[in-house]
């Protein structure tokens, strides 16, 4: 056989030797079981309505597990529901909650996204009646769920969303826990009808916001009130969002553990 026909027939058995290579490789990872992540979740998109018969839209994520599971309330920043807070609620079923992620835009303009540069400026136009009316009908339809323990339900919020977390806490007393991300409070006067045990957190470098944590301990302290707080070195407001000021660090970390072992302490009794 000439040279050249010999080096044809040995780069054609190479090429057909690696091929079944690729071939048997796919098939072993193809039947080959994947390690099991040590919690897996569900998520989905839900509509339900609000007592004025207007159509709320939130995302509801799921923890696999036995049984039923305290359920969290995620409400979003001043921006409206962007991709992110559906993280957020994903991250606490993990954790074993179910969480839910309402869209308090959706009820008057349908979406967040259907607004696009708006969203921010429509956010803020919402009463206080409005957005209680609406996290009403999510508290309603969290609790309702058969996943949910009934009647242990807690509430987060970012920024205007940690705003809206105290006036929230101010009008459903059956809330088991509040978690304040930098909101700002509006109205000290809201709390004396606080009835959930809070937990603030803060920016170092969030003046604006921070500057008032004082005051709140003081009559938090003075009614009695179950009131917890931390200012963590080096961030800014909307620290717990990934890419502002302190993202990612030590700090941000720590304030995540002190949120979920607050968040089991008062749904779980940890």
């Amino acid at each position: 056989m000439p040279r050249s026909a010999k080096v044809l027939v040995a780069l054609g058995l190479i090429l057909i030797g690696t091929g079944a290579g690729l071939l048997l490789a796919q098939w072993i990872g193809h039947d080959a079981a994947p390690a099991p992540d040590a919690v897996t979740t569900h998520g989905e998109w839900v509509r339900f309505a609000n007592a004025d018969g207007d159509s709320v839209s939130a995302y509801v994520a799921y923890p696999e597990r036995q049984g039923t599971a305290p359920a969290l309330i995620v409400v979003h920043e001043i921006f409206g529901l962007s991709d992110w807070e559906p993280t957020v609620a994903d991250n606490f079923a993990a954790k074993g909650y179910v969480a839910i992620a309402p869209d308090l835009l959706s009820a008057r303009y349908g979406s967040t996204r259907a607004m696009g540069d708006s969203a921010r400026r429509l956010v803020s136009l919402l009463s206080a009646a409005e957005v209680n009316r609406d996290l009403d009908a999510t508290y309603r339809y969290v609790n309702a769920l058969p996943a949910t323990e009934t009647g242990n339900v807690g509430v987060i919020g970012f920024c205007w969303g940690g705003g809206t977390v105290w006036t929230y806490a101010s009008h459903n007393p059956a809330l088991k826990a509040a978690v304040v991300c930098y909101g700002p409070l509006a109205d000290t006067t809201m709390l004396r009808t606080v009835e959930a045990p809070v937990l603030g957190v803060y920016g170092q470098n969030d003046g604006r916001v921070t500057n008032s944590l004082p005051t709140i301990v003081r009559m938090m302290s003075e009614m009695g009130k179950p009131f917890a707080a931390d200012s963590y070195a080096g961030t800014g407001h909307g620290f717990l969002r990934p890419g502002r000021r302190g993202s990612g660090t030590t700090e941000s970390d720590r304030a995540w553990s002190d949120i979920d072992a607050f968040v089991a302490r008062r749904l779980e009794g940890k």
